[in-house]
């Protein structure tokens, strides 16, 4: 199930990552989606591909590295 827009990300998403990073998870998830069966797989590239730009700084924010 690909994602349209960032407003249908899961809140998980939309409530925790920047924008930018959202972008990222959004266009990683969709790619990998149609490379792949399984959404599981879809969640990992896509939560991989957000770290490998983004970390959780100490207060448990996500911020660019």
């Amino acid at each position: 199930m690909p994602y349209h827009s960032l407003s249908e990300l899961p809140e998980g998403v939309k409530d925790n990552l920047p924008h930018h990073a959202q972008e990222i998870f959004k266009e990683a998830f969709n790619s990998a989606s149609e490379e792949y069966s399984e959404e599981e797989t879809a969640f990992k590239v896509a939560w991989n591909a957000v770290k490998q730009k983004y970390e959780k700084d100490s207060d448990g924010n996500w911020a660019r590295k």
